[in-house]
């Protein structure tokens, strides 16, 4: 075996021991939302980071919140209940609100918390010309602070960022600070060892209806044909310069080997050194252990020489659109943040589609919309994220967009909830189209 072998080997079974060792035989279900917002200044001005970091001092005041983080100047930068143990964080930059809730059973759970801290949350910010919007992208991202939080980490993603600005071929986009003003939706749903691949492949294919419904993030700094800038801030930026490492996948996995063997062709690009987090350009998985050296980057621009370790495996993470989790769980991390009265939809869709996977699975296999065996979902994402699209294709993703919010409500009614309900909006707008 040559090194490089050894190192793609051992790197398979680093990232199995990290991924899989935690996937249970009969999970239970349980729903995780992540949701994040720009916050908003009304009267058209940058948003005031001291109205912002004085909202999490009041939330401690008036809600039982705890801080368990705070940045370098002692505000507080991430909240967590006493009770139910959700938490409210700063998502990079002071402009951005993150709420990350506590597992629950059931949608209406999570809404209900949601709607009890934005009665706290939008009166306070409403007083000083601030609320909270449902939009993808800031749209005062070009006269902002866009400094990120001032704790290590926030840094660090920065200015590993800002490292496209010295790539030769100037492959990215010159926004390395997109991470401050774009926002998302995200739900994490429990997986089994059994199960977890064929869903991961299932739901890759639901992208394109995903781009259709979901998309709300036109960016107005570039002319970009799209709806999700989100998608081009992502892949055309340091996190994309693997383009394993992020977005839809090409493909389905035929099995787990060949799971691993793409997980293996994501990238590293920081470790830990004695409490200390350093940086570097980014390195696949499988050529990690290889290499003798690396030279990593202080946050304050000084390098250092760095011998990688198999602890620092641990560091790893991709961003995939359907990712899995160290916790058992996938992540689905491509939809836009919504307009708030529609924000538990795009929850309920893969709630819905994860519950009813073997009605996707068979649908998947013989639609007569989209021939998966020669289109590729990465380009079909991109395809129906245009911002105009022609007669045939409205057509055709109306028609895939449909079928999937029929499957994805028949699963909800079984799971006994009335969850469908949050389905029910976007069913009668595309039935009228």
């Amino acid at each position: 075996m040559t090194v490089k072998e050894k190192s793609q080997a051992l790197s398979q079974q680093l990232l199995a021991k990290r991924y899989l060792a935690s996937l249970k035989d009969n999970p239970e279900q349980y729903i995780g939302v992540e949701l994040e917002f720009p916050i908003v200044n009304t009267m058209g001005n940058k948003t005031d980071v001291l109205v912002t970091k004085a909202l999490f001092k009041h939330l401690q005041e008036v809600e039982e919140f705890i801080a368990i983080k705070q940045d370098e100047d002692g505000n507080p930068v991430q909240l967590q209940h006493k009770r139910n143990k959700d938490q409210i964080v700063f998502e990079l930059s002071y402009n951005t609100i993150e709420f990350a809730f506590e597992k629950t059973k059931t949608i209406q759970e999570v809404e209900s918390r949601f709607h009890h801290y934005l009665g706290i949350i939008q009166p306070f910010l409403r007083e000083r010309q601030h609320q909270i919007e449902g939009s993808g992208i800031h749209p005062y991202w070009r006269i902002n602070d866009n400094q990120p939080v001032k704790i290590d980490r926030y840094k660090m993603l920065i200015q590993f960022l800002q490292l496209s600005g010295q790539d030769p071929n100037n492959r990215f986009h010159h926004y390395p600070d997109y991470g401050t003003f774009i926002c998302g939706n995200q739900v994490q749903l429990d997986v089994s060892r059994a199960n977890y691949l064929e869903i991961i492949n299932a739901m890759n294919k639901v992208e394109p209806a995903k781009a259709y419904l979901f998309a709300n993030s036109i960016f107005d700094g570039e002319n970009w044909n799209t709806k999700i800038s989100r998608d081009i801030f992502w892949e055309d930026s340091m996190h994309g310069y693997y383009q394993e490492n992020v977005g839809v996948n090409p493909k389905a996995f035929i099995n787990e080997q060949e799971f691993l063997e793409y997980l293996a062709k994501t990238a590293l690009f920081y470790v830990y050194r004695e409490d200390e987090i350093l940086y570097f350009e980014p390195v696949r998985v499988e050529d990690y252990l290889a290499k003798e050296k690396i030279v990593a980057y202080h946050l304050d621009g000084t390098r250092q020489q760095i011998k990688p370790q198999e602890e620092d495996i641990k560091n790893h993470r991709s961003y995939h659109f359907q990712d899995l989790t160290t916790r058992g769980t996938i992540e689905y991390r491509s939809v836009c943040t919504q307009p708030l009265n529609k924000t538990f939809a795009p929850i309920a869709f893969h709630v819905g589609l994860h519950h009813n996977i073997k009605e996707l699975e068979e649908y998947l296999a013989q639609n007569i919309v989209f021939d998966f065996s020669k289109e590729n979902p990465k380009q079909l994402r991109r395809q129906y994220s245009k911002k105009n699209l022609t007669e045939s294709e409205l057509e055709k993703i109306k028609q895939y967009s449909l079928d999937l919010l029929k499957i994805s409500r028949r699963g909800l009614i079984d799971r006994g909830n009335n969850e469908e309900e949050y389905l029910e909006e976007l069913m009668k707008d595309l039935g009228k189209c």
